[in-house]
């Protein structure tokens, strides 16, 4: 899952909002350094991931993108599942998505010494751009997976060609939506229990 289902499975701790959402930038085990909290996000995040990648409809889903995108299928799925996320808010909050993302936009400005450097780094570009907020267009969505194409191409100095994933969301769009509502509903549960043992 991508960065909006990441916070929104950590419910309301902010910082347990924190660790989620900037885990894939700690490797390892050593991160007993960040408070408690960002210490059991960073816990969270990994068991959503691990969830996430053996689920048979996530899997489903990165089959049909898998000819063009090989394995960069999965980071797109990802991304996509953001989308109709984005797009159904109303149906897993009450708030609304624009408030939810200012809040959380805020409390990393409140707790910026508790960033890692690389989150530090880009966090203003996020909030600038509305990263969170721009999930719930296509457009915003080609835009966010061109970044994530040109970001692959300066650290891996390797062609994702991401960016042409519209293409696939656009033509299998009801596939993608009803494999992401089946599947969503189970990592619900998957992360409400994982929540209960930190």
């Amino acid at each position: 899952m991508n960065y909006l289902a990441h916070i929104l499975l950590s419910g309301e701790n902010d910082l347990i909002k924190i660790g989620n959402f900037m885990a894939d930038g700690i490797h390892g085990k050593h991160f007993d350094t960040f408070p408690l909290d960002i210490q059991k996000g960073i816990i969270l995040h990994r068991s959503i991931d691990t969830f996430t990648d053996a689920h048979p409809i996530f899997r489903e889903s990165t089959k049909r993108l898998h000819t063009n995108y090989h394995h960069f299928s999965g980071i797109i799925v990802d991304i996509l599942y953001d989308h109709f996320l984005a797009k159904n808010w109303s149906s897993y909050s009450d708030e609304k998505l624009e408030d939810y993302s200012n809040r959380f936009y805020q409390s990393l400005k409140d707790n910026y010494e508790s960033l890692t450097p690389r989150t530090q780094k880009f966090m203003p570009y996020m909030i600038a751009q509305n990263w969170l907020l721009s999930y719930q267009t296509i457009e915003g969505i080609e835009e966010i997976l061109t970044q994530m194409d040109a970001r692959m191409k300066s650290r891996m100095k390797q062609e994702s060609n991401m960016r042409f994933a519209v293409a696939e969301l656009k033509l299998y769009y009801s596939e993608f939506e009803n494999e992401f509502t089946t599947f969503f509903k189970e990592l619900k549960t998957h992360s409400i229990q994982k929540l209960k043992t930190l």
